[in-house]
């Protein structure tokens, strides 16, 4: 039979308008050429299952509420009042007050003096401190994880969660849609079993409110009586536990006990999570203030994600990079950066700086691992340094800068948490606490492995065109 049928017809016009739709949308909406010409070829190239795809996954949907929480002041930006406070202190070298300009405009946070960071490595230093904290807390546990396992290291959490609850502390937790459990998320069983207020992030069952698979609740918070803070990249999980040192599959990761103003910032962070998701207002009674330390380390909170906060996480670490003169050391986990980041950090080693970068010698996601290789060969030919830590697997996060200024938080360098991801990261400005991140940064290369352009011509041809082919997909790993 020569034509189409009717069946036929109609499947073509309505793949022909859905597909037109999106192109419309798609144009109106997305300012990545790359990202753009792709939807755009997914949704004609493949009839109607390209158009649902996009629908689904390719919408941002996130309309933030919680803004509603924010003063009237910050809907309008003022320059000067930012700038103003972050030059107050003469702590800051000349050659770096740019970036507490560019960080205080992008976050509309001042920087606050008085704070103390106690580096916890693995969870065997940082589970007992969080879980000691909250046993003695008063008025106020506010636990906010990408993941919560039902395991030997979560289930004390979910105890001692129970028992501030029923002894009159007002508790919320709020847990990721999918890394706790999308189908069944045992945490919040189990909670909700002992009447603590749990929720979780992003999570629906209806199609037509589904907001973006890949956007992911993956801060890191605990807060408690307002004057004492947890935070890091370190989920909670019987593999963060080194001991027994038997156990499998441990991962190597690092949490910080935080006091002092800035968690001030880690609360604020919450209440507006909390809000998003629940639409349960945080009266100012939960609020508790905390007190000045003797270490009185600058410190700001950096709350980003794929609503009003995007991008401001690759603004302030490009204006690191860019204002580094002697050293920016990277300890992350996946390192996928966008191309722009990789020739920051080339130009950065072009010009005398000495760029350091620590990776995990084998990640949990292998085809991550394929993906970042085929990038090493850019930055060691501009004079970068790439180091190969020794399992286990090692998931700390850390940046810093000359030694003076130092981002700690559950960001990686990789697409999903510089542009999917809602994450949380501190910047503190303190020669102290960098000279402890640059001292764990020495023990890992030291002993670990350096890459070099031989090991890089060495790989075999099979090997290097998969990891070219793995980097292709980089705006969705």
């Amino acid at each position: 039979m020569n034509g189409f049928t009717h069946v036929e017809t109609i499947i073509v016009a309505a793949h022909c308008v859905a597909a037109t739709v999106v192109t419309i949308h798609v144009l109106n909406q997305n300012l990545e050429v790359r990202a753009a010409l792709g939807w755009i070829g997914i949704a004609w190239l493949s009839p109607l299952l390209g158009s649902a795809l996009y629908y689904f996954i390719g919408i941002n949907r996130i309309s933030r509420r919680a803004i509603r929480l924010r003063p009237k002041s910050d809907t309008v930006f003022n320059p000067a009042r930012y700038a103003e406070r972050d030059l107050i202190s003469q702590s800051i070298a000349d050659h770096l007050k740019p970036l507490a300009i560019l960080t205080g405009r992008v976050t509309r946070e001042f920087l606050v003096a008085g704070n103390r960071f106690d580096p916890l490595e693995n969870g065997d230093a940082a589970y007992p401190a969080m879980l000691e904290a909250i046993d003695s807390a008063h008025s106020t546990v506010f636990l906010s994880s990408y993941i919560l396992r039902v395991d030997s290291a979560g289930t004390p959490f979910i105890e001692s969660l129970s028992r501030a609850h029923k002894r009159g502390v007002a508790v919320r937790v709020l847990l990721d849609g999918v890394g706790s459990g999308y189908f069944h998320s045992s945490a919040r069983r189990q909670l909700e079993k002992s009447g603590v207020p749990v929720a979780r992030f992003l999570h629906t069952w209806v199609p037509w409110r589904m907001p973006y698979l890949n956007m992911r609740m993956h801060k890191k918070l605990l807060i408690v009586d307002g004057n004492v803070g947890f935070s890091g990249g370190m989920n909670i999980g019987a593999e963060n536990l080194h001991i027994p040192e038997s156990r499998r599959n441990v991962i190597g990761d690092l949490h910080f006990r935080i006091q002092g103003p800035v968690v001030r910032h880690l609360f604020e962070s919450f209440v507006e999570d909390w809000y998003f998701t629940t639409g349960e207002k945080l009266d100012k009674e939960f609020q508790s203030q905390s007190n000045l330390f003797p270490v009185s380390a600058l410190a700001r909170g950096i709350a980003s994600g794929p609503d009003e906060d995007l991008m401001k996480l690759e603004s302030i670490i490009l204006t690191a990079v860019g204002v580094s003169r002697d050293r920016v050391r990277i300890v992350t986990p996946y390192f996928l950066p966008e191309k722009h980041l990789l020739v920051a950090l080339g130009l950065a080693a072009l010009r005398g700086v000495k760029v350091q970068i620590i990776l995990p010698m084998q990640s949990n996601h292998p085809f991550l691992d394929w993906a970042a290789w085929a990038q090493h060969r850019f930055l060691l030919e501009r004079g970068c340094e790439l180091f190969l830590s020794n399992p286990p697997f090692d998931h700390t996060k850390l940046m810093t800068v000359d030694d003076r200024w130092s981002m700690i938080g559950s960001a990686n360098w990789d697409s999903r948490s510089l542009r999917l991801n809602f994450e949380y990261d501190i910047e503190v400005w303190d020669s102290s606490l960098a000279a402890q991140l640059n001292a764990l940064a020495d023990k890992k290369i030291a002993g670990g492995r350096q890459v070099t352009l031989p090991m890089v011509d060495a790989r075999t041809a099979f090997a290097k065109l998969r990891d070219a082919t793995a980097r292709l997909l980089l705006p969705y790993l």
